[in-house]
């Protein structure tokens, strides 16, 4: 069963600084948690409702599925749950390509976002301080793993780019039409808060902004969701 302790603490889990206090976050789901523990997260806590689900030495605990409610994140409870250490993230040399994300807000976004990086190979994201904790549960259920194969850091952004001596590709509504550049295999491209793009002070650092065009019939759409334009971008910058 699970202790009226653990129900505090893993619900207090989902808001950001009690992450932080504890340095744990949690995820769900038999491919999250899977793929969490084969990359060698810590693992504090293990929860199931059915036995056999998993292959690690930690052993599960198997609760009913009325308490799996108690502690879920989720809208319709899973059948497991782990709760992980989080983990400490240093700076190393990166070469090819790196994404930079402006102060991005939605969970579902973010988490979309580390899985794109995961399947075109990028190997490390650098997000301002300000965007949205990749422990926040949502996030790390958007994943679906990936969040174990992707360097997320975060930093001053301004102070990384100024100092990052590359390309620095800026996706605006008036950049030069991505379809017809040739890109390179590195750089640092940067994509921009969901209501307001990127900000003045790094627009000033970019040094090439590129656009996805419109080919509707009436072009009135203002922008595509800032998910949505990260496949297109790196999967155009790969193809290159």
């Amino acid at each position: 069963m699970v202790s009226k302790n653990q129900i505090k603490l893993i619900n207090s889990l989902q808001q950001k600084k009690y992450r932080k206090l504890h340095n744990l976050f949690i995820a769900e789901g038999k491919k999250v948690i899977q793929e969490l523990i084969d990359a060698k997260f810590n693992l504090e806590h293990l929860f199931v409702t059915k036995e056999n689900l998993f292959d690690t030495k930690h052993q599960p605990v198997l609760i009913a599925d009325a308490d799996l409610k108690k502690i879920t994140a989720l809208t319709a409870a899973n059948d497991c749950l782990a709760v992980f250490k989080t983990k400490e993230i240093t700076f190393k040399e990166s070469s090819g390509l790196e994404l930079a994300l402006d102060d991005i807000k939605d969970p579902g976004n973010m988490g979309t976002i580390i899985r794109l990086c995961d399947w075109f190979g990028i190997s490390r994201i650098v997000c301002t301080e300000e965007s949205v904790d990749i422990y926040n549960p949502k996030v790390v259920q958007a994943t679906m793993g990936s969040l174990a194969r992707v360097e997320v850091v975060y930093t001053d952004l301004t102070s990384y780019i100024k100092n990052a001596n590359t390309e620095v590709f800026g996706t605006f509504m008036e950049g030069e039409n991505i379809y017809k550049q040739t890109l390179p295999t590195s750089g640092i491209i940067v994509m921009g808060n969901e209501a307001n793009g990127i900000s003045r002070d790094i627009e000033k650092l970019v040094t090439q902004k590129i656009s996805i065009p419109r080919f509707g019939t009436l072009q009135q759409t203002e922008s595509l969701n800032v998910a949505t334009a990260t496949a297109i971008i790196l999967s155009e910058f790969k193809r290159n």
